[in-house]
């Protein structure tokens, strides 16, 4: 059985901050948002 994943950790790899830092990231997040994402990053609220 897998274990429980830990919110935190997956928000630091994959959440907003971690995207605002790299030029990439930002890239993913200016495309989400001219897409008109509710939600920027996973498990956002």
């Amino acid at each position: 059985m897998l274990s429980k994943a830990s919110t935190r950790r997956r928000a630091r790899r994959h959440g907003f901050l971690k995207k605002s830092d790299s030029p990439g990231g930002k890239n993913v997040l200016k495309a989400r948002r001219q897409k008109g994402r509710k939600k920027l990053t996973p498990n956002q609220k």
